[in-house]
């Protein structure tokens, strides 16, 4: 059996070895001819799965993306092929939840924001919103989540606000694949119209697809002296980026929200799991057999939890100011895709066990994802 995977699959070696030979590639250089002879084939967001990709291929059996979206893969094409498909549906939704914080606190001290004072608009309420409201809660930061989709389902009893509500809360933070057709496409979900009708004090986060907003409608309004205040990872015409939309934002990165290293494993692992299942075979990993110690691995707290003490620990495991800088120093010089490829590792909340003195116990830490010291 061969198996062709994405060059930056983390322990694609150590889950799918077993399996028979694996030949990495670079997702976004991939050809037809490369990928004739793969019986399964293991792609990240950035290479697209379609019949011309597939054209010289007659059996591949099994499709794995290890992402949460599948605007990439032509879906009606493998099940008309009978070609068994997985995707990674939350794996890195607790690494772009995180990513979202670390910017928040970024700014909250760029600006001297309170962060308990503000309201924080979820577009998409999915694995990903889910995870942010999760923090967002534990912080007691009130929050409103806009998805129609899940709005319509009985079985799920959160509350939901319209697009306009959610669009008037002080930080907007963008969490939808991008879809183009139906009832509720998110395409240009942010237009030059309701773009428009943000206030200079806002802050716009975009954290899921370039396409949601419409980049050259942004610039637009920056160019006119608006003051509302952007973190993009995502960009429009990726890898392509409208460069004069970068000195406008207040951070900037290559599209990394998703990418601690538990994040990207996560794929790897659920991947692994659906092989298995497959192929009628018993799973012997388990992520946990690989992840490395992280650099720092125990903090105790000494005093009462604050803003001041949740900006520490934050920045302590991921601060974001990090990617900015290289995605502005390098992106002339090495280009988007080298920026993800050769990405530094980053770790979760969860990497990090977190304990209280008696006289400073405090469960917030661990409602974040700092571990908990057992008793």
């Amino acid at each position: 059996m061969k198996i062709y995977f994405d060059e930056n699959m983390p322990f694609a070696h150590e889950f799918f070895s077993g399996f028979g030979e694996l030949v990495p590639f670079s997702g976004r250089e991939i050809t037809a001819e490369q990928v004739a002879d793969a019986d399964v084939l293991l792609v990240r967001s950035i290479t697209q799965v379609n019949a011309q990709l597939l054209a010289n291929n007659n059996k591949l059996s099994f499709v794995g993306s290890a992402t949460i979206g599948t605007d990439h893969i032509d879906l009606p094409y493998l099940a008309g092929r009978d070609i068994n498909f997985h995707s990674a549906p939350g794996c890195n939704a607790v690494s772009v939840a995180e990513y979202v914080l670390s910017s928040l606190v970024v700014l909250s001290e760029r600006y001297l924001l309170d962060l308990s004072s503000l309201t924080v608009g979820i577009v998409g309420g999915g694995n990903t919103g889910t995870r942010l409201s999760e923090k967002l809660a534990a912080l007691g930061i009130r929050y409103k989540i806009c998805d129609p989709l899940l709005e319509q389902k009985p079985q799920d009893l959160r509350e939901f606000s319209s697009l306009t509500e959610v669009l008037d809360c002080d930080v907007i933070s963008l969490h939808v694949p991008k879809v183009t057709t139906g009832d509720h496409p998110t395409y240009h979900l942010l237009n030059s119209e309701n773009l428009a009708n943000l206030r200079d004090e806002q802050i716009l986060i975009s954290a899921c697809r370039g396409d949601v907003i419409d980049n050259q409608a942004l610039l637009a309004l920056k160019q006119l002296g608006h003051g509302l205040k952007l973190v993009l990872d995502v960009w429009e015409g990726e890898p392509k980026v409208l460069e004069p939309l970068i000195p406008y934002t207040e951070l900037a990165t290559a599209h990394i929200a998703g990418y601690s290293l538990e994040g990207k494993a996560r794929g790897s692992e659920m991947l692994y799991q659906a092989l298995c299942q497959h192929l009628n075979l018993k799973v012997t990993h388990k992520l946990t057999d690989f992840l490395p110690s992280a650099s720092i691995t125990f903090v105790e707290l000494k005093q009462d939890f604050s803003q001041i003490l949740l900006n520490q620990l934050v920045k302590m495991v991921y601060d974001v100011r990090r990617d900015d800088a290289i995605f502005r120093q390098q992106l002339s010089v090495e280009g988007f895709d080298s920026i993800r490829k050769s990405y530094p590792v980053r770790r979760e909340f969860s990497a990090v066990t977190v304990s209280s003195s008696p006289n400073a116990y405090s469960d917030v830490p661990h409602h974040l994802g700092f571990n908990k010291m057992s008793n």
